[in-house]
């Protein structure tokens, strides 16, 4: 009633633009929403079926590959881990994704250690093939490390870990 008044008004003439925006904005006459967005809307990430599948395959070749280490590197154990790993990552972030981030130029010394290190691990040799993918793991994440130990300075409340963790955050590159 208020705004058909203004309008009415303001099409004669008599009242100022400025006189109208400003009683418009007014809160009182902005009428309350009906329904409310779902608060839990911002900030979500979507997640596919096929990612937490993902997230779960590679939690558990991770289990399996520590298992395997504690078991004085049982072949079988390691074996099932790697390709349980390698699965798992490739439905979590999409197997084009995966190949387009294991085969970077820059990378392919990384990815060569780690596969052929996969590859000695199921050919029986498992202390050989864990060497190889640990080597091939730190030269295909090198760059992720100052950043993960950053978070993890900035998370932890202890004095001493908040310390080492700066400490390597600053010592590494992100190159």
């Amino acid at each position: 009633m208020i705004h058909q008044r203004l309008i009415s008004q303001l099409t004669k003439g008599q009242l100022p633009l400025t006189r109208v925006s400003s009683v418009l904005s007014a809160p009182h006459l902005v009428p309350a929403p009906t329904q409310k967005a779902p608060q839990a809307a911002y900030g979500m990430i979507s997640i596919t079926e096929w990612q937490k599948i993902g997230v779960g395959t590679t939690g558990f070749g991770v289990f399996f590959v520590l298992f395997g280490i504690l078991l004085y590197f049982d072949a079988v154990l390691l074996a099932f881990g790697n390709l349980l790993f390698l699965v798992g990552l490739s439905l979590i972030i999409g197997l084009r994704k995966m190949l387009a981030f294991f085969f970077q130029r820059h990378k392919l010394k990384g990815t060569s250690f780690f596969l052929g290190g996969v590859v000695i691990v199921l050919l029986r040799w498992p202390l050989l093939g864990m060497c190889l993918e640990t080597y091939g793991f730190f030269n295909l994440f090198k760059s992720f490390f100052p950043v993960a130990f950053g978070f993890l300075g900035n998370a932890s409340n202890i004095p001493f870990l908040s310390a080492l963790f700066q400490r390597l955050q600053g010592a590494s590159s992100m190159v």
